[in-house]
Parts: C-alpha cells; structure tokens; sequence
C-alpha cells in the first residue's frame, strides 16, 4: 500500500480536531523537547488517542490493528532487532512474500519506515496501533528472549557464581534483570515476584491488583538472577537461610522508580518481591483520592483538627500510604512541624521530618515515636500501628495536643474502633482521642478504550436499588490489547469514613457491640464500603463484580 505523504498536523487541522494556533504551539515543543507530534498533541490534551487512529484510519487508509488478536510468530519478530522496535515502538506481526506488515505508533514516520525497510529487505506495509498496545507487546513479544538465549549461551554451567557475571553492566545476567524490571514498568506493575519453582523461576507481576505470570525461566538460571537481585538491592549475597529486606533506586524512561525488596528462603530456594514505585507520579491532592463530595469535606474536616488521632485502616495494596501522604502534603505549612516515623520512607516530601525504622538496632515505631515527639511536633504520622505500645502512645500523643495520623489492618471503620480495644487501649481513651476513621479499598476501572454500555440485569437492578442507586444503564470493559484483554485498566478506590460525634464517643466508652456502633454510625450518615463501591459502578467507574470482590471477600 502506498501511502500520501501528508503531515499529520496538516491533517488534524483539516479535520477541524485542532487549530492552527494550536499546532503550531505544539510544533514548537516539539522543535524544544524532540517528541513525537502525535505524543505531543495528546499529552496536551488537544487530541484523543482514538481521534488520532481514526483520522489516520480513515483519511489515509493506514488499518488500525489490534495486536491481541494475532499469534505472533516468534521468526517474525526476529525480523526486526530489539533495540529498533523500541526506539520506533514497532512490531512486525505478518510476512506476506516480500511483504512485512509492522503495527506502528506513528505510521507517518518516513525515515523510520525506511530504516526498517534498508535493515530487513522487506516492504514494510505500515499499521497502527495504540502506544499502551505496543509497549505491551514488545515486552510480551521481545522483553527477556534475547538476554536468556545469551544467558543460556553464555553462562558456565558450575554452581559457584562469578561475581563479573552478576556486576559487569555487559553481563546477560545484568541485562535480563534491567529488562525484568523495564518491563514491569512499561506495564504499570505495582509488584514483581520472583518465584522458585521445583523445575523453573517464575517472573509474575502485579497489574491493577491482580498477578499474572508473565515468563517461566530455566532452573539454572535461579542462582544468577537471584543474586543480580540481591546485589543491586544491597543484600546479603551469601545468606540464604533467613530473610532479608532491601532497596532499590533505577531509573527508566526519565522516570526515577524507588523499589523495594523483599527475600524469603522457600524449599525451593529464595523468593523474592519486588514493591515498584513511581516517585515521577508524585502525591496526589485530595481530589484526586476518589473521595465522594461528603467523603471528602468530613476527611479534610478531620485532618484539619489541632490534636486527635486519625486512622486509615485497609489491607495491604489498598493504598494506605497514599491517602496518608496526599493528607500530609495538604498539612504541610511553613508554620507547621509536621515529622513522620515510616518503614520504609516512600515519598519524600519537601519540610517535612521524615525517619526510618529500623528494628535491627532498636528504632521500632514504638520508639521512633517516643523520641519524635520530644521534637515539639504539630503533626505526627506513623506509618503502621502494629502493636500495644505504639497503639498507647499515638493514644497519649493524640491526647496531649498532637494530630497524629496512622494506618492499621482491619476490614472495616467500625471494627478498628474494636480493634484498639483488642489492642489495650482503654474505651473512654479510643473514645477521647478518636477523631476518625478512613476504609478503603482499591478497585479496578474499566477500560476506557473497550468501555460499553449494557443494561443492568434484574438482580444487578435489585442490589444497586437496595442501596438508592437506580441506573438504566451500565458499564463493563468488551477487553482490547490496551487492557491486556482484561476490561479494566487502572484502578479508583472507594472509602467508608467515620466521623466520631458525640453520640459515637458514648457508644464507644460503653463499649456497645458492634452492632450498635454500626447503627450509629448509620444514623449519622456515613456511606460504607459497598454503598461507595456501589455509587462508583452507577456512575460508570467500575462493576458490581469487581466491587463484590473487594468488599464481600474481605
């Protein structure tokens, strides 16, 4: 297919998606920063990733693909080297004789077109595909095949391990690991675990909540790449019996990613977890926790108070530390202390005191917080309430003119008031010091690309209208290659927030059972969990079934 040589931007403005004033602003960012057009326009917001397949779709005739339909023959994509697929983000997925059809991000990129032309001797018939779509398989596709077939190659069979093989920055072994972790990135995983297996190591990542396994690895490669991990993250390489906890700072793509490192000895040898964390994202405000309108004015309600204690209570993963961090960021004035006890530190936040546990020589929570507050501290944030004596003092603190903000592992708002009590803190103290309490979970969205509307079945009706939501239509992902098939990308949490008023504090020195303490907080309006959830799927969010998952399950 022979394609016009036409601009896009000429193209977008003859289509009336741009302006004039509007391209050429762009093209001068592009002369400044060297990114693409099409990137450019959309990362402005002038133009939608779909308007522009369209566009190219259909004034030009270029076929848009969806690279998630297709097998892939491994001997296609050894066509094109790795290292040009991801400086063009190209994928070649057909040969037609001396044909070679390529999914491409920017189809009207000549000179990339005849590059790969000149390198293959292929006609290169070009197509387009979104960015997301192709990152995704160029990892799937390339990501570790090359480093492993070297490593296999390569690397001597004995049991003892060089240490040029797990150093040298030329090294398959180091390759393959910067590729594991590159990879991660590129598809937003939140975790990276390294598994041991009897007869392979399974690499498996977190995405949106949910683990995949993304590639078997051959036994012997376990020892290299174990080490490699242990190495970078500043762990002990010889001990392989206990547990070991390390750090990682890399960055990719002008992104900086803090990692955290986790290794447990298994009886097939040592696993290892890899926490990702994006410090480009920076911390979010308060809008953009989720929170519904009275969620949100009762949270920066309590925040705001001079002294008391707030908790932020969920399971791990459910984005405790974030709410945590958006609330200090919100706090944070020139006039105000604020100091904050962490394991680890995540963010670090510009005028604020931030320290770092560190049990093996005595600075637990419980002692971080001790001395902290001989600081003369406004505010003070302690990153898990894990046992009695932290509970007791964040208590006493709170007590005596401090806002203390912490997180503690329970399921809802109304059982942390009884798991304090569980914990030795006193009714009437829970009941002075309270001043709230913030549930969370975190949800997985709906695919914005593959988003369609169907109407809500009878007993889906049935539930939603038992908590006042009534809704013609709904929402749930169709599954494209953007969301890796799965109908969801990204993720939205939804909160349960208790406010302690009078009528909760008599309750709670009563010691009530639970049930009252819930028909209390009922009276006084609080929207829970699933009612939060609920409202998120009735305004197109995410679906009762993912809501389901993450309230009724816990």
């Amino acid at each position: 297919m022979a394609i016009v040589k036409k601009r896009l931007g000429d193209l977008l403005v003859e289509n009336g998606i741009i302006s004039q004033e509007q391209l050429e602003e762009a093209l001068i960012e592009q002369r400044r920063s060297k990114r693409r057009l099409g990137d450019l326009l959309i990362s402005q917001g002038y133009i939608t990733e779909q308007q522009l397949i369209e566009v190219l779709e259909f004034q030009l005739g270029i076929p848009h693909v969806s690279l998630f339909k297709y097998q892939i023959d491994p001997a296609i994509t050894q066509i094109i080297p790795e290292s040009m697929a991801k400086r063009y983000q190209v994928l070649p997925f057909m040969k037609e004789g001396g044909k070679l059809m390529v999914a491409m991000a920017d189809p009207l990129d000549y000179f990339a077109i005849e590059e790969l032309r000149m390198t293959t001797g292929f006609r290169i018939e070009p197509a387009i595909s979104t960015r997301d779509e192709l990152q995704r398989a160029i990892a799937k596709h390339y990501g570790l095949r090359d480093s492993m077939t070297q490593m296999m190659v390569e690397l001597p069979s004995q049991e003892e391990i060089e240490e040029t093989e797990i150093t040298d920055e030329d090294s398959p072994i180091v390759r393959l690991v910067n590729q594991m972790i590159q990879q991660a990135v590129q598809l937003k995983a939140s975790d990276i675990h390294v598994d041991p297996g009897e007869n392979n190591l399974a690499i498996r990542y977190r995405i949106d909540g949910s683990l995949r396994t993304e590639r078997l690895i051959p036994k012997q490669m376990q020892g290299f790449i174990i080490a490699r991990l242990k190495i970078i993250s500043q762990l002990n390489i010889a001990e392989r019996r206990l547990p070991q906890d390390g750090r990682i700072k890399m960055e990719f793509d002008n992104k900086m990613v803090d990692i955290r490192v986790s290794s447990l000895p298994t009886i097939h040898g040592e696993k290892i977890v890899l926490r990702l964390l994006d410090l480009s994202a920076g911390v979010k405000s308060l809008d953009n926790l989720g929170f519904n309108v009275r969620s949100q004015s009762l949270f920066k309600e309590m925040i705001e108070r001079p002294y008391g204690i707030l908790l932020i209570t969920g399971p791990t993963g459910s984005g405790k530390t974030t709410t945590l961090y958006s609330a200090l960021s919100h706090l944070n004035q020139e006039s105000t202390n604020i100091i904050t006890v962490e394991d680890p530190v995540e963010y670090q936040l510009e005028g604020i005191n931030q320290v770092h546990i560190n049990p093996n020589i005595g600075l637990t929570f419980a002692a971080g917080l001790r001395s902290i507050l001989r600081q003369d501290p406004n505010i003070v944030m302690v990153g898990e309430i894990r046992d009695t004596e932290t509970a007791a003092i964040a208590v006493r603190a709170s007590l005596t003119g401090h806002l203390v903000l912490s997180t503690l592992h329970t399921n809802d708002a109304i059982s942390t008031v009884m798991r304090l009590q569980d914990m030795g803190i006193e009714p009437y103290l829970t009941a002075s010091s309270l001043i709230g309490v913030v549930a969370q979970r975190l949800v997985r969205r709906i695919c914005e690309d593959c988003r369609a509307p169907y109407t809500p079945t009878e007993q889906e009706a049935i539930m939603l209208q038992g908590h006042s939501i009534q809704v013609e239509t709904l929402y749930r992902g169709r599954g494209c290659g953007n969301c890796n098939h799965t109908g969801y990308r990204g993720r939205i949490a939804i909160h349960e927030v208790l406010m302690i008023d009078d009528a909760m504090r008599r309750v709670i020195t009563e010691s009530a059972p639970m049930q009252e303490v819930r028909e209390v907080a009922k009276s006084q309006g609080m929207i829970d969990l699933l009612s939060d959830g609920f409202s998120k799927v009735g305004q197109g969010f995410t679906t009762i079934q993912e809501v389901m998952r993450e309230t009724v399950a816990h």
